[in-house]
């Protein structure tokens, strides 16, 4: 590849980054994605959870390729097998198929002018723009959009070793995620079940400094029969917001910005609206060579996010805290009303008031407060 012009490169083709493109494109300056694997979409290491009203807010009406079908109810396991399950059908929580979300978004880029390269990695910034793995490209804008792995190097207390794999078993039934919380199995996250149909999905366990291999097979072990189709193993981001979304001409968006939620590491919303309004505030730049409009990136998810994204990781330190002996005795303090009020609430993406009710924190239970005090004010502001 001889040397290249374009006003604007983004390395990583996934959600952020395809639709920071997409918002570039529809404004006429040039853009080119860097893809490093050989598929958009691939390897597809997200559960696919997201709300039907987040997509339309990223500007995305999902294919029937893309959509599965919804989530009408969660189950939450405690250590004990003790459990309650969540009515989610008010949420509209779809579960999607990330290899065509991603897709869906590389064409609508596409169609707005973007141009999208697969299995073209970025090597490192140059005087004048980046280097490739085809060759360099002359650009006025460098877009971080590769992942977690752009956060390895900044600070590993953030990141957990993930496995998730996609099966084939006649106990995943359609409609119903489970999730499995056990301290000793998986410290600090849990193992969940995300059905894409009747009798397939994917399973997956995280958890601070655990063989997520051996944690993956003896959790399958104990639900029944099944066949692997698929293995993914990928670190992920539980730390929130990394300080500096814009460092001089490169823009920071997605997952490599710890755009991702605390609590469960999900992001497709999250991460995409960080995609959005930095598309937004670049194209601005590109008229105006002025540098505070870039910077109205990060205040507007900020905006949108800070909060929230706040909350989820006290609720993270509250639930890190926790053993498995004090949340079985949650469980037991879990009542109807409890489930019936959670159900009621119809936000997946702000979720943390769901948390705050299911550690009794606005009930009588005491042990969670005497194990955490004063943090609890925080939560509940």
């Amino acid at each position: 590849m001889k040397s290249m012009y374009s006003d604007v490169v983004i390395a990583g083709g996934s959600v952020a980054g395809l639709i920071c493109a997409r918002e570039i494109a529809s404004k006429n300056h040039s853009v080119i994605v860097l893809e490093e694997d050989y598929e958009i979409g691939t390897p597809e290491h997200c559960g696919g959870l997201v709300s039907i009203v987040g997509l339309e807010e990223l500007g995305i009406i999902p294919f029937r390729k893309t959509f599965d079908h919804l989530i009408e109810s969660a189950e939450i396991y405690a250590p004990n097998g003790n459990n309650f399950s969540i009515n989610s059908k008010k949420q509209k929580v779809a579960e999607i198929s990330r290899r065509e979300l991603d897709k869906q978004i590389a064409f609508q880029a596409q169609k707005n002018g973007a141009v999208i390269k697969a299995r073209t990695s970025f090597q490192e910034i140059t005087k004048n723009g980046i280097r490739t793995s085809e060759g360099e490209i002359e650009c006025k804008i460098f877009v971080d959009a590769r992942g977690v792995s752009s956060l390895i190097h900044k600070d590993r207390t953030g990141i957990l070793s993930s496995a998730q794999y996609e099966i084939y078993a006649d106990w995943i039934k359609k409609g119903k995620v489970q999730v499995f919380l056990d301290q000793v199995k998986y410290p600090g996250f849990f193992a969940w079940v995300i059905p894409s149909d009747q009798g397939k999905g994917k399973v997956g366990v995280a958890g601070k400094g655990i063989n997520v291999v051996d944690a993956i097979e003896r959790f399958l072990e104990t639900m029944g029969n099944y066949s692997t189709i698929r293995k993914i193993y990928a670190p992920i981001w539980i730390k929130g917001p990394i300080e500096n979304f814009v460092e001089g001409n490169v823009v920071i968006v997605g997952d490599a910005a710890g755009q991702a939620k605390p609590t469960t590491a999900g992001g497709i919303y999250s991460s995409g609206m960080g995609g959005l309004y930095a598309g937004q505030a670049i194209s601005k730049f590109l008229e105006t060579k002025n540098e505070s409009d870039l910077k109205e990136y990060q205040k507007k998810w900020t905006e949108k996010f800070g909060k929230e994204f706040e909350k989820q990781i006290f609720a993270r330190k509250i639930l890190e805290r926790l053993d498995n002996d004090t949340i079985n005795k949650l469980f037991d303090s879990i009542t109807p009303e409890i489930t019936k009020e959670i159900s009621e609430k119809d936000d997946f993406d702000f979720h943390t008031g769901s948390i705050v009710k299911l550690l009794g924190i606005k009930g009588s239970l005491k042990t969670a407060q005497i194990i955490i005090g004063g943090e609890f004010k925080k939560l509940l502001g």
